[in-house]
């Protein structure tokens, strides 16, 4: 196994025959593959489908971090934050180079809750849940020789302290891949438009549709998992009228990293609101977010940042860092995201929802939404165990809680041009990081403008991981389209000659999708336009 399930092959292979699923999951983000892959080596047969790209929605346009949880020791739920730090704990030792530590600065100012007593008790409560201790305080002085540029007035200082920092995307396509190795089945582009149901009711399977060609299929299943987060009431209303999920989005700018130079994430607290929002590295960039409000738009089209939004955190932005004078023509993208929250009161500031997820049995189709990303493992198991009731399977079957088998190659192994890079695609490849640049003539190994990026992947992306447009190629097989100018404009002429070989696309075929993705880029992850 190279990749990803060919999905041309699985479509033909779903319109010939009447195969009997264990399970059909529908939702390809990072909770879909959590649950593919711990269905996969329970011996089920099992399929995914997901009706864009694989993490299109919510599991490509996070804040990037795999955190612990920190608040929920505030709301008195210390079982559940003991359970996340265990989870990112997990996945920082699975997946070095792909889920990293990565500090943490909480900055205080005069007359700001909570003070430093109260949140470094609260942060060595963290760390000691953790078993580990990272907790440490900085003055004002040491702050701001460590964050140039930073606004000192009114600061205090910082309590620092680590969680993690990933690639969500990649992480959900190592994931993916992991399940498809133990024995897993998936299929991008692919929507799951009706339940089928039997005389009493009963969910007997599910009917797809290709989303490239309108051509439908009807698959039996024993049961339908619907993960598919902010868009869950619209599959499950098929079985019961119930909303449960209100949208919320955040979005996020980025600019280049010597304008607000920072080495770890920064809390900060907006001047307006005081809501916290985050300025941290990644990817050779600095990032800012989120944002927080009700997302009304059609979920079904590329969320986008609002003038608004924007004008939000350019606000913060120019607090912070006052000297920079960051304004919008710094930007080099924009990215928003939905957020799938449990909860129908719209009056609640939308800040201070919970961020539970929770599990639904109607029939036959388990529905699952809400979490974060670090959890993904213990939600997927909440789902099985959901499955298992369904499918008449005793719940004591021995789950291995490794999420990704380990490499076995190493830095050395790799032809990279250093250790921490040959790290870095390891975690991204495991031990195709090898292979990735074997096969591949010098000049594509090289290093994209001041990315960590290189042209070696984007040739085995297209290869081996069901790429189907130029931006699942820019924007979540690599993340080149947030972080060159114009979305990578400039790149295409080397990579038209890779999609032309690997996907095999003619001159007609390649002019249509770099036209296409170059205005989506413009639309949905450049400026705001109105």
């Amino acid at each position: 196994m190279t990749g990803i399930s060919n999905r041309q092959t699985l479509w033909n292979d779903l319109g010939s025959n009447q195969t009997q699923w264990d399970m059909v999951i529908v939702g390809g983000g990072i909770t879909g593959a959590g649950i593919l892959r711990e269905a996969a080596r329970l011996g089920l047969k099992v399929l995914l489908i997901e009706q864009k790209d694989y993490a299109w929605g919510t599991s490509s346009r996070s804040s990037k971090m795999v955190h612990g949880g920190l608040r929920y020791i505030a709301q008195g739920d210390i079982k559940l934050t003991k359970h996340s730090v265990e989870e990112r704990e997990r996945l920082i030792r699975e997946v070095p180079g792909l889920v990293d530590r990565i500090g943490y600065l909480f900055t205080i100012r005069k007359g700001q809750f909570p003070g430093k007593i109260a949140f470094n008790t609260l942060l060595k409560v963290y760390d000691g849940l953790a078993g580990i201790k990272t907790q440490k305080y900085f003055d004002k002085k040491t702050l701001v020789q460590k964050v140039p540029g930073l606004n000192d007035k009114g600061l205090k200082g910082a309590s620092y302290y680590t969680d993690a920092a990933t690639d969500d995307a990649r992480l959900t396509l190592r994931v993916l891949q992991e399940a498809i190795a133990e024995g897993g089945t998936s299929g991008n582009y692919m929507q799951g438009e009706t339940i089928l149901k039997s005389v009493s009711g009963q969910v007997s399977g599910i009917r797809i549709k290709d989303m490239e060609t309108g051509d439908t299929a009807d698959v039996n299943a024993k049961v339908v998992i619907n993960a598919t987060g902010a868009w869950v009431d619209k599959l499950r209303s098929q079985m019961i009228n119930e909303h449960k999920i209100r949208p919320l989005r955040g979005s996020h700018i980025i600019i280049p990293h010597h304008m607000a130079p920072v080495s770890d994430s920064l809390t900060l607290f907006h001047p307006r609101d005081k809501r916290p929002v985050f300025v941290f590295p990644w990817e050779g960039v600095t990032v800012i977010g989120t944002t927080d409000l009700d997302h009304s738009q059609d979920l079904m089209k590329e969320p986008c940042i609002s003038k608004e939004e924007l004008d939000y955190l350019l606000e913060i932005t120019g607090f912070e860092f006052p000297d920079a004078k960051i304004t919008k023509d710094d930007i080099i993208s924009t990215y928003a995201g939905v957020r799938p929250v449990i909860s129908s009161d719209t009056s609640k500031d939308p800040s201070k929802e919970k961020r539970e997820h929770a599990v639904w049995s109607d029939q036959g189709l388990i529905s699952v939404s809400g979490g974060k990303l670090t959890t993904f493992r213990l939600i997927a198991l909440d789902v099985i165990k959901a499955a298992k009731i369904e499918l008449g399977l005793a719940d004591t079957t021995p789950l291995s809680d490794i999420v990704i088998s380990p490499a076995t190659i190493n830095e050395n192994d790799v032809s990279a041009s250093d250790p921490t890079w040959a790290r870095r695609l390891i975690g991204r490849y495991g031990n195709h990081a090898k292979t990735l640049l074997d096969n591949v003539e010098e000049e594509e190994k090289g290093k994209i403008d001041n990315t960590q990026f290189c042209l070696a992947e984007l040739r085995w992306a297209a290869k081996h991981e069901s790429v189907v447009h130029l931006d699942d190629l820019m924007l979540r097989r690599s993340r080149l389209g947030s972080l060159l100018p114009k979305g990578g404009e400039s790149l295409m002429p080397r990579l038209e000659p890779i999609c032309k070989q690997e996907l095999g696309w003619d001159d007609n075929t390649w002019q249509s999708e770099k036209s296409r993705y170059l205005a989506l880029w413009k639309s949905s992850y450049s400026l705001p336009t109105s």
